[in-house]
């Protein structure tokens, strides 16, 4: 699939809010390990999964059921990481949800419950706690002889399955300066922001640090809070600059180009060469009756064949998306041959845009 996606001259006006990030305005990972419960005997199993029988052993001795000395072997209980995302401002008491994913040998977690289980952030604190029963989006079926997997049944959410326990400290309201990050750092960008914010408050209220980071100064916006100031400056419209990229996915053959991308006149030939080795052994044997022993004598065809190729084509220098496209597409080679394509022109110094290959 040859794909290119053409935009117009100059890009859409963008919110601010859509573009940056406000420095101290951010959320937090939180993370916790804890056991399933309640599994159709498609849980863990204990010998390859002895953590499992550990962090049960714990949350027994901790309900005041003593298990020293005492085997397990339940097959509906599994051992999972819990993740979560804290969001900024969060208040002790909200709720937030989590992503369960089983890390023994569990085959499902359809049905099953996550037992209370503490979720850490990276300084070790424990910032909230989750708990409730897992939706799981895939299903597996087996049988003696096979088995078939549909999605991902070893992992699975619990909507609004956290209480948050703890705050996150943060004063926005003493901020005297604040900071846009850009998701995308570009001077330009960075230069019609400042201006953008400038001409809506009608003075001098912020100032590009670099082409990462344009500051705010929250008191010559002469609004109440740095929230305040906040809400009306992310919603001021501004047109950002970007960058000329050709994007090459190789596993899927997609090709994506944004409409700064340029080329120069250049000369292209490309064709295919294909190398056929096989191995057709034959067996020997001794007439009737006469000593001997059968033999197998080897025989081995090789060949190379190369197929025709575009020969020697003139790709016309393009001065707007659409004539790249037309002029490579012109080439009439297959899009996994177009990546080459590409690479080689580039290679030569005639595509004069961002190379990046996933």
């Amino acid at each position: 699939m040859f794909l290119a996606l053409a935009g117009p001259t100059l890009a859409s006006p963008v919110r601010i809010k859509d573009l940056v990030e406000f420095d101290g305005v951010r959320g937090n990972d939180l993370v916790g390990y804890g056991l399933v419960v309640g599994l159709n005997g498609t849980g863990d199993g204990i010998r390859n999964a002895p953590f499992t029988e550990e962090i049960m052993a714990n949350l027994l001795e901790r309900l005041g059921v003593n298990v020293n000395g005492e085997q397990f072997r339940p097959k509906n209980v599994a051992a999972v990481l819990v993740t979560a995302g804290l969001p900024p401002f969060a208040r002790s008491g909200s709720r937030i949800d989590v992503t369960v994913s089983a890390i023994g040998d569990a085959k499902s977690l359809l049905g099953g419950t996550l037992i209370m289980t503490p979720l850490n952030a990276a300084d070790g604190q424990i910032y909230a706690v989750a708990q409730g029963t897992i939706i799981a989006g895939g299903v597996t079926a087996q049988g003696e002889a096979g088995s078939v997997t549909q999605g991902v049944p070893t992992a699975g959410a619990i909507p609004a399955g956290a209480y948050v326990e703890r705050e996150v400290e943060f004063e926005l309201s003493s901020l005297t300066t604040l900071r846009l990050a850009l998701r995308n750092p570009d001077f330009t960008t960075a230069f019609r922001i400042e201006g953008a914010i400038n001409g809506n408050f009608g003075g001098s209220v912020a100032q590009m640090l670099d082409s990462g980071t344009v500051q705010v100064d929250v008191d010559a916006t002469r609004q109440r809070s740095p929230a305040h100031a906040l809400s009306r400056i992310e919603n001021i419209a501004v047109e950002p600059e970007r960058k000329a990229r050709v994007v090459v996915d190789q596993r899927s053959g997609t090709i994506v180009m944004g409409d700064d991308v340029r080329i120069s006149r250049v000369a292209v030939s490309q064709g295919n060469l294909t190398l056929r080795v096989s191995e057709a052994p034959i067996a020997v044997q001794p007439n009737p009756f006469a000593e001997g022993e059968t033999v197998v004598v080897p025989r081995t065809e090789a060949a190379i064949e190369e197929e025709r190729g575009i020969g020697l084509a003139e790709v016309a220098a393009g001065t707007s998306l659409s004539e790249v496209v037309a002029g490579l597409n012109a080439l009439g080679v297959s899009p996994r041959d177009m990546i080459d394509i590409l690479k080689s022109i580039k290679a030569a110094g005639a595509l004069h845009a961002e190379f990046i290959v996933n």
